[in-house]
């Protein structure tokens, strides 16, 4: 073999080292809560700024419509309006981006048990099995329990400006 072949099948077998190396990191799956109806939408500015979020750093809000718990009380849901498999976790990131989370937790969906995010912490918390998820910096990655031991992510929802009649819009 010339030096020049031999140079060529060592940089091709490093790039191919390279690749599956990379392709096979660890990777999350945030797809483990059951598929549910997603949709709540703001119609004015001023609802928006009596039920959503400011948009400061870590601020938070949680939406759920189910048997026997309204929340946040007062909030005028319409007949279209679904929270979700186990409620919805609306928070402002740190760079006061909006994101929108299933409050089910990723290890053991239930739709009764959802993510609580304890005082003064910046994590979300399972009640049941105790997983934490970051939930301000990390798109819903877990952090440390059994959803962290498997790779179970939050699972996200969308939210973005309305139309004509509606300011905001959270969906699937």
């Amino acid at each position: 073999m010339t030096h020049s072949l031999l140079s060529r099948l060592k940089l091709s077998a490093i790039t191919l080292i390279t690749l599956i190396t990379v392709g096979c990191g660890k990777s999350v799956d945030d797809e483990r809560v059951p598929y549910s109806e997603v949709h709540i939408s703001f119609t004015t500015v001023a609802e928006w700024n009596l039920y959503g979020v400011k948009g400061d750093a870590a601020d938070y809000r949680r939406y759920i419509l189910a048997k026997g718990v309204t929340e946040p009380a007062g909030f005028p849901y319409k007949a279209s309006d679904h929270t979700g498999y186990s409620g919805i976790l609306l928070v402002s990131d740190v760079m006061g981006n909006l994101i929108v989370y299933d409050l089910a937790c990723p290890y053991d969906p239930t739709p009764s048990v959802r993510l609580e995010i304890p005082d003064g912490e910046l994590h979300a918390r399972c009640p049941k099995c105790g997983s934490t998820f970051d939930i301000y910096t990390n798109h819903g990655n877990p952090r440390s329990g059994p959803a962290a031991d498997h790779g179970y992510a939050l699972q996200r929802y969308n939210i973005t400006s309305g139309g004509a009649l509606q300011y905001r819009v959270i969906t699937r």
